[in-house]
């Protein structure tokens, strides 16, 4: 009888002091003197996600032409600001582009790119400022990608040899040019054409059009866990499912990639040359200079938001 009264007296205490604490925060809200933006009135959980169809960029528009150049909405749990003008986007961009630098963690960010460790996704900081000055100074260096030139050169040459071969025949010049660009890409980044179609290739051309595919499908859909947390772990929509099975593909194809790389440079020692976008990456993960140490998932995010950007 004694330990049921103990803990009635415990869930009394909790509960009020529950409520002691709603009431605060209440009051602290209502004492900040905040002005925000005009915008549609949020409901209840999904804030303004009702009002964004299919064509979200449309559905913003309209409201801008209601609610004016900068407006507020809610997408689920969050506050998001929109920006419809020159002179907005300029103060977001520009005068005040420290303070918007981060984009919002999704899971796209998490499960695509080894949680936020690409340039894209990673936050605003000493990794993504040491990233842009990796691409700027040593991965897209005007002589870096001047040293490139051959490959194109010699995969358009392949390319304008293999239409030649073709005289007469109809061919579907969309897949070609394709795989000529996956090739060139390849070369540069990887350092060989890894997607040829061989019985030693790790992934078909094919199946890795489709995981491309994929990838980028699913870094532009609208996960309804990223606007509302409490009910990501539901996974609604089987986004983030998906996102776990491309990147378990990928991850697979990468550390292939990796490897190969790591045997060619303990083969050659001392007159190892670096002739790829891996390569240089590898060589920096090993710079004790560095002010956040580059690890092996960094090399592999990196490698890969590499490819898919330059092949977008």
């Amino acid at each position: 009888m004694e330990s049921l009264s103990n803990s009635y007296t415990y869930y009394t205490v909790a509960w009020l002091a529950t409520v002691a604490l709603l009431i605060i925060s209440r009051r602290i809200r209502r004492q900040r003197k905040l002005n925000p933006p005009p915008g549609p009135k949020p409901w209840p959980i999904i804030g303004n996600l009702n009002l964004i169809g299919t064509l979200p960029h449309r559905s913003i528009h309209d409201l801008s032409q209601k609610y004016g150049d900068i407006m507020q909405l809610k997408f689920g749990s969050f506050n998001v600001l929109v920006a419809s003008s020159a002179e907005a986007a300029k103060i977001i961009l520009k005068t005040q582009d420290v303070n918007f630098a981060c984009r919002p963690k999704t899971a796209a960010g998490k499960y695509t790119t080894y949680n936020y460790s690409d340039i894209t996704w990673s936050p605003y900081g000493a990794y993504w400022r040491q990233a842009r000055k990796m691409c700027l100074m040593e991965l897209f260096s005007v002589k870096r990608l001047e040293s490139y030139e051959y490959i194109r050169v010699e995969e358009t040459n392949s390319l304008l040899k293999k239409i030649y071969r073709s005289a007469r025949e109809e061919i579907l010049l969309k897949d070609m040019l394709s795989d000529v660009s996956l090739n060139v890409i390849s070369r540069m980044v990887l350092g060989k054409r890894y997607l040829d179609e061989s019985e030693d290739s790790i992934v078909s051309p094919n199946e890795f059009k489709k995981m491309l595919d994929e990838l980028f499908l699913l870094n532009g859909v609208f996960n309804i866990g990223d606007s509302i947390p409490w009910i990501d772990f539901l996974d609604l929509q089987g986004y983030v499912k998906r996102m776990k099975i491309v990147s378990k593909k990928f991850d697979r194809f990468l550390e292939h990639v990796l490897d190969e790389h790591n045997e060619r440079r303990k083969a050659e020692g001392e007159k190892f040359v670096a002739t790829d976008m891996v390569d240089v990456l590898s060589q920096l993960a090993e710079d004790p200079d560095l002010d956040v140490k580059l690890e092996r998932h960094g090399v592999k995010a990196f490698t890969q938001v590499f490819f898919c950007l330059i092949f977008n």
